[in-house]
């Protein structure tokens, strides 16, 4: 999950003179929307393997690991929100682990859920849920799936992005001598993606695409020296363009392994690990 937290810390901190009931509105081409967006793209909950064929009520469970892309130093220094502030603290995690779910349902519907539950993890703490509704059909005489899915990734995650412990002691930093900030990210987005898989006996390649709406905000929660407060928020609103490509292997009537590779050209790329297990038996 370095994710979350490093898509909290690109953005922003408190400005120089702490300032409270703030709300900064960046550009879309700042600093600060660049890397929402970028640490938007490990946190998206994209298809993680190819299309299923679920019975109804029939259960799956998997579990997912994201890579998460690391946000350049000069990416990381606020252009609007907080310019003349330094470096944030982003990069503080370089996987994304993250169970899933899904269900089969009635008409051929498939839907799957995840919850990153709030376990602290190298100072970043998430709470975060992704959900999806998909309804696979069979194309090109059955030799292939077609996929049109809805998705939703929404939720909140904490880490001190603003001002980590270091900067506490270093005389040059804003946040000398302050307190270790409790910034809140919460990386909300949803979209519609279409995916198209084959059949090749146990394995199934897929590839897909589709259009996600980002909605992040970034909330500072730092007190400086002088007990000032800085609760500065930023808001971010952003369209992206989503690519993805994978593999699906079967290892068995009820185990399932994928690798997938998921990026927006505009921004950034992550790959996904994922497996999963059916329970009572499920086809895919």
């Amino acid at each position: 999950m370095r994710v979350a937290p490093v898509a909290a810390a690109l953005l922003l901190s408190a400005p120089a003179a702490a300032q409270t009931g703030v709300t900064c509105r960046p550009a879309d081409d700042s600093n600060e929307a660049l890397t929402l967006a970028t640490m938007a793209v490990p946190v998206a909950f994209s298809p993680a393997g190819a299309p299923p064929a679920l019975a109804p009520w029939r259960v799956e469970l998997g579990f997912e690991a994201a890579t998460v892309p690391e946000v350049d130093s000069a990416d990381a220094v606020p252009t609007t929100c907080r310019p003349g502030k330094g470096t944030e603290n982003v990069n503080l995690l370089g996987v994304l682990p993250r169970p899933r779910v899904r269900l089969g349902l009635p008409g051929g519907m498939a839907f799957e859920g995840s919850w990153i539950p709030p376990v602290p993890v190298n100072d970043v703490e998430a709470n975060l849920f992704g959900l999806s509704l998909a309804r696979p059909v069979p194309v090109l005489d059955g030799r292939a799936v077609l996929s049109p899915r809805l998705h939703a990734t929404f939720g909140r995650v904490e880490a001190p992005v603003t001002c980590p412990e270091e900067a506490l002691d270093d005389p040059a930093s804003e946040c000398f001598e302050g307190t270790v900030s409790e910034d809140r990210w919460n990386p909300d987005q949803f979209g519609v993606d279409v995916a198209l898989a084959w059949r090749a006996g146990r394995v199934q390649p897929y590839l897909g695409g589709g259009w996600t709406h980002l909605v992040p905000t970034f909330q500072v929660n730092f007190t400086n020296s002088a007990g000032q407060l800085d609760d500065t928020r930023v808001e971010v609103t952003l369209d992206r363009l989503a690519l993805f490509a994978g593999l699906t292997w079967a290892a068995s009537a009820r185990l399932a392994v994928s690798g997938e590779a998921y990026a927006t050209p505009a921004d950034a790329a992550t790959v996904r690990l994922a497996g999963r297990v059916a329970l009572g038996g499920a086809g895919q």
